[in-house]
């Protein structure tokens, strides 16, 4: 019989605080504790998240073991977020888990959160296929654009990524120029099911083949509203749907341009996207067009698995749990760390 290896994961990047305990490769609980303090200040205040997650880790990392039903003895290695991220949030999640692991005498294990937004699709699941390797993944999240190409678990290479804005913050940016609340990306996704996407064509960014540039679009976009709003002061209200729709449509229309021009040139025609901005449902819609278009096998995480969560924290622990790639207790966060950077 399989040895049974629990891994508790940690997850403290950001603003969300969570703790997963897998078994194996299958998730047992997966337990994410959102931080409400930083949408009246319209984006995540550093200090307000990691006394956030001070408060928040405990209780969050016992709930985890408790909706796993084991006890903390169970537990083969504790793998939590090096980086990259907020330093005072890496620092909590570092610390606790370097204390429990040092406490319990069992492995630690330190995981790139970009790597782990990848390695989210080796979760096995009732209704999960896993992408063959190698594989193109497309990274999208509030803070990396990035596409990757996959051969295996730990050997990933960067073909394209952002020269500057991240697609999440060109959502919440062009959701603040329309007065919507933060995280304005899942609103711009709401109003756009409702909206027409060819009303308002935007300009799409003149950048490499597969690297990408949103800074421009977004000053586009806020000089557009501005002028139809001189003309007409109720101009937001009135188009909101089909502004928000016209502004999905450009972005989605630059990520599946760049994908198209990756799969063109390495051939590869297995595409998987990763990242809180994964979520979105025309990339998806887009994706699954592509399957029938081009003959390309795409691979979609669950929502839960998409925005920042413990539970690819814990199948990357998993992955470097069976190769035996244990961290030393000296071990740092880093608020910069590339996805191609195996610590």
């Amino acid at each position: 019989m399989k040895k049974q290896v629990y891994i508790l994961g940690i997850e403290s990047s950001c603003d969300d605080t969570s703790a997963s305990v897998i078994c194996n490769a299958k998730v047992l609980s997966n337990v994410v504790a959102n931080q409400e303090i930083h949408s009246k200040y319209g984006g995540v205040v550093p200090e307000l998240a990691s006394r956030a997650h001070q408060q928040n880790i405990v209780p969050v990392v016992q709930q985890a073991i408790d909706q796993a039903n084991i006890t903390k003895e169970n537990l083969s290695a504790i793998a939590f977020t090096r980086g990259p991220g907020l330093m005072g949030s890496l620092l909590v999640g570092t610390s606790f888990a370097k204390s429990l692991a040092l406490g319990l005498q069992i492995p630690l294990i330190d995981v790139n959160h970009m790597q782990a937004h990848i390695l989210s699709h080796f979760i096995e699941d009732e209704n999960s296929k896993m992408p063959p390797f190698p594989f193109i993944c497309l990274t999208i999240s509030g803070g990396h654009t990035q596409i990757v190409k996959v051969t295996n678990h730990f050997e990933m290479e960067v073909l394209g990524e952002t020269i500057d804005d991240a697609v999440g913050e060109a959502f919440d940016k062009s959701a603040k120029i329309l007065g919507l609340p933060y995280p304005g990306g899942p609103l711009i996704d709401k109003h756009a099911k409702l909206g027409n996407p060819k009303a308002f064509p935007f300009t799409k960014p003149k950048v490499g083949d597969l690297d990408f540039s949103f800074s421009g679009l977004k000053t586009g976009i806020l000089y557009f509203i501005q002028k139809q709003v001189r003309i007409n002061p109720n101009f937001i209200e009135e188009n909101l749907d089909d502004i928000c729709a016209s502004i999905q449509y450009t972005i989605v229309e630059i990520l599946m341009d760049k994908l198209k021009n990756a799969v063109k040139q390495t051939g590869i025609k297995h595409i998987a996207i990763a990242g809180g901005v994964s979520a979105n449902s025309e990339i998806r819609h887009r994706l699954q067009l592509a399957e029938k278009h081009f003959g390309w096998t795409t691979y979609v995480p669950k929502f839960e698995y998409t925005t920042d969560n413990a539970a690819m924290i814990a199948i990357t622990g998993y992955l470097k749990y069976l190769n035996n790639d244990y961290s030393d207790v000296s071990v740092t966060a880093k608020a910069r760390l590339k996805v191609t950077e195996n610590s």
